[in-house]
């Protein structure tokens, strides 16, 4: 990569985004670094700069990415179900940003490369994933959240190859961190957990540091196609459970909408790709990752389990003083 590039990274407020931030300001190679996201940044940067936008403020969006003029895109402004919005919300935020910060990016005449936030789920109920970014390695989302990945990419792509830049796309493992807003860590953490007692198949996970990695790489070498990015390992429901001795709860097919509700209620809702995770698991062969971007996960998926469970949990206790003012 060549020194002086200005990078531009959406959903900059979020977890990832702004650790994705902070990594870049440590490149050599990034000269300018501008982000934008409805919500500032969740930890201290010291040189880039920061823009708050509000969803659908189209104009603004254009205004300051076409001003800043971008050699490098990163879209990470991505709404997973359930994880800060409802499903419906989440696709309308999706493709809003999607189709906002890569139309504006399209009209910069610096750009060279837009990388952006992609998943697992784009394969669908497949059990696996192939490492090549060939015709079997196509979209074929089967879940709401497998959609809004496979529009990105698509939107992306069609950008790229209408005015002559790469594209890349980081198919990610569901990221776990302990700032990261996931329906299955929440999920997983309930008390009693339900698995699919027919098949309970294996999945892996990806830690928000080693993801916040691959983007920087991505970004420093001009990812162009798809690449999976998931963490050494897997696990099943089950195992995840016992391992975090929580009460496992057997399912089968009907049962789910049931236990949907009562999880809504509990406050961890299910959205439709973790219950395809469940029944079907999610694995992909990630072994292309050191080929094409030099970097390898530094968590394995039993690790980032054993983590997620290590996590503080809220305790509300009644005070014993009453605060000034106040009666007892």
């Amino acid at each position: 990569m060549a020194t002086g590039r200005r990078v531009l990274v959406s959903g900059m407020g979020g977890e990832l985004g702004s650790l994705v931030a902070s990594l870049l300001e440590d490149e050599p190679w990034v000269e300018a670094l501008e982000g934008i996201d409805a919500d500032p940044p969740r930890r201290h940067l010291r040189r880039a700069v920061f823009h708050r936008v509000v969803p659908g403020q189209h104009d603004r969006i254009v205004d300051l990415i076409t001003r800043f003029d971008p050699h490098v895109v990163v879209h990470i402004a991505v709404w997973e179900p359930y994880s800060r919005a409802n499903p419906d919300q989440a696709r309308y935020l999706t493709d809003d940003a999607a189709t906002s910060v890569l139309g504006a990016a399209a009209e910069c005449p610096s750009l060279e490369s837009i990388v952006v936030r992609s998943g697992l789920e784009i394969y669908g109920r497949r059990r696996g994933a192939p490492t090549r970014p060939d015709e079997d390695d196509r979209a074929d989302p089967t879940s709401g959240y497998g959609e809004m990945v496979a529009g990105i990419e698509d939107t992306a792509n069609r950008l790229a190859q209408r005015i002559g830049v790469a594209a890349g796309a980081l198919r990610l493992a569901t990221v776990i961190g302990p700032h990261v807003p996931s329906p299955l860590g929440r999920l997983l953490r309930m008390p009693a957990v339900p698995f699919s007692v027919l098949a309970d198949p294996p999945f892996a996970l990806l830690r928000e540091r080693d993801a916040a990695a691959a983007f920087v790489a991505a970004a420093r070498v001009r990812l162009d196609g798809p690449v999976n990015v998931v963490a050494p390992g897997a696990m099943t429901a089950l195992r995840a459970i016992r391992r975090g001795r929580r009460i496992p709860v057997p399912m089968v097919g009907p049962e789910w909408r049931f236990a949907a509700q009562i999880a809504y209620l509990a406050g961890a809702p299910i959205p439709e790709h973790v219950v395809e995770m469940f029944h079907r698991g999610r694995l992909a062969d990630g072994s292309r990752l050191p080929q094409v971007l030099g970097i390898e996960p530094q968590w394995t998926t039993s690790e980032i389990i054993d983590d997620l469970y290590s996590w503080p949990s809220i305790i509300h206790r009644p005070a014993r003083v009453p605060a000034p003012g106040m009666v007892a």
